[in-house]
């Protein structure tokens, strides 16, 4: 395998990034000869497969050729037509597949249906698991069957995202904030508490500027739906912006909101509050494959107990505010002895800015 081609692949396949969800993002490469006969990546679901895209290139060049591929070829039809059976009408004599499909119910289907029809297969693993990282969102959606969570948060090196009294200004630097960013455009849904919603009359907008698959879904966790309909999220909301209630919430409050475009569900949770468990299930219904988490200490707290978080992504400014009533980044009631303490695994530092960092770490789940 010319380890070139597969490269050149993984780069197309990160320029659909972003506008692929809820399919994934897949680049491809056909060689024959020795030359690259044609390119393609995947954008908008139900427009062309990467393979398509290549395949359209090459014309009767595909005849005999390599393709080089991020994902598992399709075998079914969706919104467009299987890939598998284009590539071998087309004549192409070997792929290269970086990684499987993650469904297990589809997995190496499309690669067997390939070597049944003399296609030469190969997966060699040295790419899986960049083509994996890739597609993250996607792959554990695959596989879970519900939206990977990922709690953020912008802390001070003693753990603290808010001063007891002024809050003006920022935490982390305009670089991080900037990386940030790049998060939300890689999301599909953003979820807050209303308490941060109060406190700071937040956005919560991607800001990048770049084409998106659809708009980020805004989340607003609200037991008694006190959002003001003159909140920015409200004012500038346009079909995106999502508040879970519970059934003791007033029903003229609710539509008060409803008639400004708000869409809201009733999740009851313990303890009067919103059920996140049925809201992770509510958004794997609707084909949201990934929630970003930018809430206060109740929320994460409530967030990490429940279990619905995947990973975390923790911005670390060189900054104290030291006190006993800063907030900290998780609240709640906590754990109550050190040997119970929430763990995580895979954790990765990142360098953001010159003076800072940000911890990625995965949960480690009961069972």
């Amino acid at each position: 395998m010319n380890e070139d081609y597969m490269r050149e692949a993984l780069d197309l396949a990160r320029r659909g990034a972003g506008r692929t969800s809820p399919n994934p993002a897949v680049g491809a490469v056909l060689v024959r000869d020795g030359r690259v006969v044609g390119r393609g990546y995947h954008t908008w679901a139900g427009m062309k497969h990467a393979e398509i895209v290549a395949l359209e290139e090459a014309r009767e060049n595909a005849r005999g050729a390599t393709l080089y591929v991020t994902l598992e070829p399709c075998s079914h039809h969706g919104r467009t037509g299987p890939c598998t059976e284009a590539l071998i009408a087309a004549g192409v004599s070997r792929v290269v597949a970086a990684l499987a499909d993650p469904n297990p119910l589809v997995s190496g289907v499309g690669l067997r249906r390939l070597r049944e029809a003399g296609v030469k297969v190969e997966t060699p693993g040295e790419y899986a698991q960049e083509a994996e990282r890739l597609n993250e969102a996607f792959v554990h959606f695959m596989r879970k069957g519900v939206p990977l969570v990922m709690l953020k948060a912008a802390v001070t090196l003693d753990g603290k995202i808010s001063a007891p009294d002024d809050n003006q200004g920022w935490i982390t630097s305009e670089v991080a904030r900037a990386h940030v960013q790049q998060l939300r455009y890689h999301s599909d849904a953003i979820l807050t508490g209303i308490g941060t919603v109060l406190a700071d009359d937040c956005l919560l907008t991607d800001r990048t500027g770049l084409e998106r698959a659809r708009p980020l879904l805004r989340i607003v966790l609200d037991s008694l739906l006190r959002l003001p309909p003159t909140a920015r999220m409200v004012t500038s909301c346009k079909s995106d912006l999502l508040v879970v209630t519970t059934s003791a919430a007033s029903p003229e409050r609710y539509r008060v909101l409803e008639n400004l475009g708000v869409r809201i569900i009733t999740l009851d949770g313990p303890g009067g509050r919103t059920n996140l468990r049925r809201l992770v299930e509510y958004l794997a219904l609707e084909k949201y494959l990934s929630l970003m988490i930018e809430a206060g200490g109740k929320v994460n707290w409530a967030a990490l107990e429940t279990e619905i978080v995947d990973k975390i992504f923790f911005y670390y400014a060189p900054k104290i505010l030291g006190g006993l009533h800063s907030l900290p980044v998780v609240g709640g009631v906590g754990r109550r002895r050190r040997s119970d303490a929430i763990v995580f695994r895979d954790v990765a530092l990142h360098n953001i800015s010159k003076d800072e960092f940000a911890v990625e770490g995965w949960l480690v789940k009961a069972g």
